[in-house]
């Protein structure tokens, strides 16, 4: 059995904002959760750090990150660093993660490769 297609993200980031708008025009349902109200499922993360890598979850660019002090960006030297940093500030998450219905996880939006999973 197949589980169903599960979008990680916050609602006003533009990214997940055009990754949810291309799943919709693909006629692709998905489920949406909000890890701003909702907060980051523990086992979810695990899964995604062994997916994909706890680096490419850090979203380095973004505001959460470059808003953190010096000492705290260098704390994050591992998964069981990165794991209690995105647990404690979850928009320092790269968006979105998705979990497809085989289970596989992608970090980011790229219409090439939900185009090749939807």
């Amino acid at each position: 059995m197949t589980q169903p297609l599960t979008l990680y993200g916050i609602p006003n980031c533009d990214t997940v904002k055009r990754a949810r708008a291309w799943l919709t025009g693909q006629g692709a349902a998905a489920t949406f959760h909000d890890f701003k109200k909702a907060g980051v499922p523990e086992p979810a993360l695990v899964a995604w750090i062994a997916a994909v890598g706890w680096e490419r979850l850090i979203n380095r660019q973004g505001t959460t990150w470059r808003k953190l002090d010096e000492a705290s960006r260098l704390n994050v030297v591992d998964a069981a660093s990165a794991s209690a940093l995105m647990r404690a500030q979850p928009s320092v998450i790269k968006r979105p993660v998705v979990v497809w219905p085989d289970g596989g996880v992608t970090v980011g939006f790229d219409t090439a490769e939900f185009s090749r999973r939807v």
